[in-house]
């Protein structure tokens, strides 16, 4: 079976996003202990699971080839496959990129058993939230920046009780830290 991953920026109170989506709070530019984290994290993953509305601006993104991003990001970004979890699109308007819909879970079990490599979530929001609250995601990367938004697009469902296991803590010399949790099951 295949890992779902998820890697997400957060500030110090939950949040991906602010109130508005705005996303000024995290820190950059990264430093190289950051990037060398993520490259780590990436080495096995060959498939990026996305919901529709991140899509919509991640996919263009990165075949615009943005000029303030090294030319492997791009090439990764752009070569790897994407999976969007949808249910208003039936089919995908961009390049290497599949639709997935209906039921969440029956989905995501059916691309974890497929054969390769690992599966890397970057969101949006409610995906992310749908994938913790099923049980799906079965390791969590919390980018933790130091700031707060007050309020925001939170990362965690409203609503019970999730228990998590830490795996590991990495401090980075921008401030950022990494958790790296799994589902206690």
């Amino acid at each position: 079976m295949r890992t779902l991953k998820l890697q997400v920026q957060v500030s110090i109170d939950g949040h991906m996003a602010g109130p508005n989506g705005e996303m000024d709070w995290m820190t950059l530019p990264w430093t190289d202990d950051v990037g060398d984290y993520v490259s780590a994290l990436w080495k096995p993953v060959d498939t990026i699971v996305l919901g529709r509305k991140l899509a919509e601006g991640f996919i263009p993104h990165w075949a615009s080839g943005p000029a303030d991003e090294p030319q492997e990001s791009i090439d990764t970004m752009n070569n790897t496959p994407k999976v969007v979890v949808s249910d208003s699109l039936t089919e995908s308007p961009w390049e290497n990129t599949t639709v997935v819909g209906g039921d969440l879970v029956q989905a995501i079990t059916e691309l974890k058993s497929r054969p390769g490599g690992d599966l890397l979530v970057y969101g949006g929001g409610t995906l992310v939230a749908s994938l913790i609250a099923e049980g799906l995601i079965d390791e969590l990367h919390l980018f933790v920046n130091p700031a707060s938004t007050s309020d925001g697009l939170p990362v965690f469902p409203k609503g019970g009780t999730q228990r998590f296991r830490l795996v590991a803590t990495t401090p980075f010399a921008c401030g950022i830290v990494a958790l790296h949790y799994a589902p206690s099951r």
